[in-house]
Formats: C-alpha cells, sequence, structure tokens
C-alpha cells in the first residue's frame, strides 16, 4: 500500500481526483483555463524539481508547494494539479523515462480528452459549463455607470469586501454578484411585493399589426409621442416590438441602384426577442432591468394575449408611490 506507485499506475493517479468537472462544474477550480493551465503547469514543476532535487521526498514538496504558487499566481488553481506535480516526481521509472514528454503525454492530451467529457456530460444535464455569464446590455457608449449601478450594490463594493476578508472562496465574484443582487430583489419584493404589474401596467396600449405598412407605425409614433409599439399578429396575440429608432434607420437606408423604394411593412423591422411580464410579477422586478435597458414591457395574459404595457413612467411613479407610503408607515404617530 505505501511507497512509490508501480509502473503502468501514474495514470490513474493523476486523474483520479477530477470530481469537480462533474460533481462541481460552476466552481472556478474546474473550468477550462483551470484544469489545463493548472495540470500543465503542475506537471513541469513536478519533472523540473525531480530532475534537479536528488531527494526524492524534498523534491515532492517542492514541487507541491511550487504548483500552488504558480497556480495562484496564473489564476489557474486547481487541487488536483497537486497531484500531478507529486506524479511526476514519485511515479517511478516509467514517468522518469518519459522526462518533459510527461508534461504533453499523458498530462496534457488526458486533460484534454476529460474536459471534452466534462463538457459533454454537463451539457446533457443542461448546465452552464463552461461557465458563461449573460453579457450586460449594451449602454449609450458613455463613460457613465448604469443607472442601476449608481447606488447600492456595486462591483467595486465586491472588490473591497472579498479584499478585506482576504482568503479564497470558491465562487466566482460574478456568480457572487449574481446571489447578491437575487438576495437584494427578494428583500425588495417582500417589502413591496404586493404591488403587481397588473396594477401600474397601461391598459389602453396603440398597437399595430405586423402586416400594416411601416408608414403607418411612424405617424402613430408621432401622433402618441411613442418610442415603442407592440406588434399584434393576424390572431391579435403578441409577436413583439417596434422601436422607432430601428424604423428610422431602415426607412433611411438608399433605394437599390435603379429600383422602387421598398413596400417596407411592420414585420420587417419588429423584434420578436423582447422580455415580457405577466400581471402577477410584482412590479419591482422589473426596476433594474427597466433602469438599465429596457425603455417598456409588455404584459401577456394566457395564449399571449396582450393586456397591457409597463412603461419607465408607470415603473417610477409606482416606486414613487412605494416609498412615499412606506416612509409614511415608518413614521413615528405624531
Amino acid at each position: 500500500m505505501g511507497g512509490p506507485p508501480r509502473a503502468g499506475r501514474c495514470q490513474p493517479l493523476v486523474y483520479r481526483a477530477h470530481g469537480l468537472l462533474f460533481a462541481a462544474p460552476a466552481s472556478p477550480l474546474a473550468q477550462p483555463w483551470s484544469i489545463l493551465a493548472g495540470n500543465l503547469v503542475s506537471a513541469l514543476i513536478g519533472v523540473f524539481c525531480a530532475h534537479f532535487i536528488g531527494n526524492p521526498g524534498l523534491a515532492a514538496a517542492m514541487a507541491v508547494a511550487l504548483a500552488i504558487g504558480a497556480m495562484f499566481t496564473l489564476r489557474c488553481l486547481h487541487p488536483p494539479s497537486g497531484a500531478v506535480a507529486l506524479t511526476a516526481v514519485l511515479g517511478g521509472p516509467p514517468v522518469a523515462a518519459l522526462g518533459y514528454g510527461f508534461v504533453l503525454w499523458p498530462v496534457g492530451l488526458n486533460s484534454v480528452i476529460l474536459l471534452c467529457i466534462a463538457v459533454v456530460f454537463n451539457g446533457l444535464l443542461k448546465r452552464n459549463y463552461p461557465r458563461r455569464h449573460a453579457e450586460p446590455a449594451p449602454g449609450h457608449h458613455t463613460r457613465d455607470l448604469a443607472p442601476s449601478a449608481r447606488l447600492g450594490f456595486s462591483r467595486a463594493d465586491l472588490d473591497q469586501a472579498l479584499a478585506q476578508r482576504g482568503e479564497l472562496l470558491d465562487i466566482s465574484k460574478e456568480d457572487l454578484e449574481d446571489i447578491v443582487l437575487a438576495a437584494e430583489l427578494r428583500a425588495s419584493t417582500r417589502r413591496f411585493g404586493d404591488v403587481r404589474c397588473a396594477d401600474i401596467m397601461s391598459r389602453d396600449v396603440v398597437s399595430v399589426q405586423q402586416q400594416d405598412p411601416l408608414d403607418y407605425a411612424v405617424r402613430l409614433f408621432d401622433k402618441h409621442r411613442l418610442q415603442w409599439l407592440p406588434v399584434l399578429d393576424a390572431c391579435g396575440r403578441y409577436a413583439g416590438m417596434l422601436a422607432q429608432g430601428d424604423v428610422l434607420a431602415r426607412k433611411s437606408r438608399p433605394a437599390p441602384a435603379g429600383g422602387a423604394p421598398a413596400d417596407l411593412r411592420v414585420a420587417d423591422c419588429m423584434r420578436s426577442e423582447v422580455p415580457f411580464a405577466t400581471p402577477a410579477l410584482p412590479a419591482v422586478e422589473l426596476a433594474r432591468p427597466m433602469s438599465d435597458h429596457l425603455h417598456c414591457v409588455p404584459v401577456l395574459g394566457e395564449d399571449r394575449t396582450l393586456v397591457g404595457l409597463v412603461t419607465q413612467s408607470d415603473l417610477v411613479a409606482a416606486l414613487y408611490q412605494m416609498t412615499v407610503s412606506a416612509a409614511a408607515q415608518s413614521a413615528p404617530p405624531p
């Protein structure tokens, strides 16, 4: 049981501890950069220590310590990679015979194979692996922070809190930020959750049909001073949204050389992938997305029927009323 591994046993020792990829795929320690860079760097350090340090015990200790330090520096910490460095020293004649080739085979090739298996396995289980975070909504291309980041919790607050804590957490900053924001949303919903979208939405909604001429939509934009129009299909169900900016950009395109202007319809410019709400959704849940990038949110009932529209003005008025009501309830009696 004790002593160095026998010939032919080095590979299982190297890869027996990689359950992170399958049991905890959201961990930063299980991401592709951590696996590949951590294993390769550790193998390289292990082989170097085995060649230049004659005492196996000292070489093993130095290999593991240097590998951990290198992984911290390169931000590719992967705990099983410590076993890779150890195996490079104590793997016996088979590993010694490979020399620096041990870094590419078996470590490099098997790491790639293991990573491919993890991608397929987690994909079948509908897991987000490799970990990908949603891109923030495009802003106005200015130096200003997003409106939702100017007050309250921010990424700078998170960085300072982690720096004060002074220890490594097995969670990415992006995931931790999502958790904190979700907790803030639950707290806000608990305080103001009685106000639903159905309570604040506009019900007399101006809309267009998919096959309406684009010029008709332009007249509606001008008449009602709107920036967005809900689009309905032939059966009267919600189909998407039409933005005034998209219409102006499309109509400003020059006609093809020698051709007549295109007979544009609403369907040529509408956006079908637009977030929507339901009447029972707490209105406070719309605060963050609408402060950053959504100007209005359609409210859909059963069978995707359009029952209302929540605009930024509707939400600001509702939040103001909720704040005033909360302040009045907490004020001491005269």
